[in-house]
């Protein structure tokens, strides 16, 4: 009885967009379990966290179906109708999502389907009730389309690596017989599909920008700076700006002024890819396995409860843990109910770390997604109450960026909850990976290299982001987003496989400096003694003179 109506509205593009403005919105209605909202207006307020990574759920997978070049402000709504508070919501707005762009007249290379998968007692369930997702130690939102795996976020208690992609694999089966559905709903209800034909350089304009910038982005991106190699990039597009404005003319450029500018992007996302698939090198220097050089200090701040700072190349964060007690323990007042969350931890990309300057508002979606994907790798490492009684409050602060800052999150994190002195059960690690191919992955000729440990550049320019956390023993979360189709079992296999490796030496490097928990909290955390009391003795606290 959970209903989810999802809408897909879209108006004429606006000229002079240099980005697709897609939102995708959801909202949970409190009428829809019944409740009426707390505080004093008594009506929904801004979304809550968990809404907003909902709508990441629903962005990341739609999003690269749309063709490149459409720039019509797209705007796709999910809204929480009801709710049973047994069956969740957020998968149906995925699929709700797929379904409504799928039936309108936008141009959009869909249907995809959201499907939770769950390992319950070694059996896998698709789309498991709220109490079964509870008690899964495998629990992933995998979004499919007839042929491929697109996107996947989840967590696992430690599992192997051959598990999550059974997982996979069953949540694509599953899949099946809901996209049949949705092209049956499209064949009955579908509106004609907009033909959109986007605007294109004229090819002789096109040649003259590949004379112009090829070596030069070949010999910037090999520089290992980013500012420098940003540098590199910007004096080539510079020249070849006034290079084509003297051969066109100031008029001629200014008509085509912003298809040349793309024009660049192109090429550098061609040449870079073909160097590093030729040479089988990247745009540092390292092969496909290295990664970058680790530099940790543990017990960094004085008078914080744990810390520590973690650096991989140009990517460097400083991580706290909080100790409190009970009444700091943040209340969830979800459609399913009210409940206590006792592990926090908070991600923050401050506009220094990538040498900006941008106002500072708040957390952004970003970052509350990469909080939620670094919570889900090391919560369920954290003791159970019994055994340490304590509210837990693990921050992470972006020094500087570039790639995976929400892997150094998670490295800084578990470094900093044992310097706290809280027992987890086994130190945590993430990396982020990458792949880049020439074309498809199931065909012989096909180059690909699996890259682990990747920098921002060869996040943008790769065709797969694929973040992967756990301890020694097997896998804690994973985020994947995939942009080609038809990944297929072996490469899967083989990314999790250098994933693995790469994990096990971040450890290596972590245990070098603090590989237990510290036996003591620190002089500044509250103390928490547990006492048992005979329970005859009871009424002697609680009693009338107690």
């Amino acid at each position: 009885e959970s209903v989810v109506l999802v809408t897909a509205t879209s108006t004429e593009e606006r000229p002079g967009l240099d980005f697709f403005p897609l939102t995708c919105e959801y909202v949970e209605k409190t009428y829809a379990a019944g409740k009426i909202p707390g505080g004093f207006f008594k009506r929904e307020a801004r979304q809550r966290d968990e809404e907003i990574l909902v709508c990441r759920l629903m962005d990341r997978p739609c999003r690269p179906l749309f063709p490149d070049g459409y720039k019509g402000d797209t705007q796709v709504i999910a809204t929480v109708l009801s709710s049973d508070k047994i069956n969740p919501t957020d998968v149906l707005a995925v699929t709700g999502a797929s379904a409504a762009l799928h039936i309108s007249d936008l141009p959009w290379a869909g249907p995809l389907v959201g499907v939770r998968v769950a390992r319950v007692n070694g059996e896998f369930i698709a789309y498991p009730m709220l109490e079964q997702q509870q008690a899964a130690d495998i629990d992933l939102v995998v979004a499919c389309t007839k042929d491929a795996i697109t996107m996947v976020e989840g967590g696992a208690a430690e599992a192997q690596e051959s598990d999550i992609i059974d997982a996979l694999m069953f949540a694509h089966k599953a899949a099946q017989p809901i996209l049949e559905l949705i092209e049956k709903l499209r064949a009955a209800v579908g509106k004609p599909k907009k033909v959109f034909e986007p605007k294109k350089l004229d090819s002789a304009i096109a040649k003259r920008v590949s004379e112009l910038v090829d070596a030069k982005i070949v010999e910037s991106s090999l520089i290992k700076e980013k500012h420098k190699r940003y540098a590199g990039y910007k004096a080539a597009k510079d020249l070849m700006v006034s290079t084509l404005t003297a051969e066109l003319g100031a008029e001629k450029f200014a008509e085509s002024e912003k298809l040349i500018k793309g024009e660049f992007d192109e090429r550098k996302y061609e040449v870079v890819r073909d160097y590093m698939l030729r040479e089988k090198k990247r745009i540092d220097g390292r092969d496909g396995k290295t990664v970058r050089n680790i530099m940790i200090e543990a017990s960094i701040l004085p008078r914080v409860h744990g810390s520590a700072l973690f650096q991989r190349g140009e990517t460097q964060a400083i991580v706290t843990t909080t100790l409190g007690t009970s009444s700091d323990e943040q209340k969830i007042d979800a459609l399913t109910g009210e409940r206590w969350k006792r592990f926090l931890l908070h991600y923050n990309f401050p506009p220094f770390s990538t040498g900006e300057t941008k106002p500072m508002r708040g957390p952004g979606r970003r970052e509350i997604g990469h909080g939620a994907l670094a919570e889900r790798a090391l919560v369920r490492l954290i003791p159970e109450q019994e055994k340490f009684p304590y509210t837990i409050r693990v921050v992470s602060e972006t020094l500087e960026s570039n790639g995976s800052s929400s892997m150094a999150s998670v490295c800084g994190g578990s470094l900093s909850l044992m310097d706290a002195g809280v027992p987890i059960k086994a130190p945590c690690a993430g990396i982020a990976m990458g792949l880049v191919t020439d074309g498809p992955v199931d065909k012989s000729e096909t180059r690909y290299m699996i890259l682990s440990d990747i920098l921002g550049d060869e996040d943008h320019l790769g065709d797969m982001d694929f973040k992967v956390c756990g301890t020694a023993n097997g896998i804690t979360a994973i985020q994947m987003d995939i942009k080609i189709a038809g990944l297929n079992r072996a490469i899967l296999s083989e990314a999790l496989t250098q994933a693995k490796e790469g994990r096990l030496h971040i450890l290596g490097k972590m245990n070098e400096v603090l590989a237990q928990t510290r036996p003591d909290l620190s002089q500044y955390a509250p103390r928490i003694t547990t006492l048992k009391v005979k329970p005859d003795q009871i009424r002697i606290i609680i009693g009338p003179g107690g």
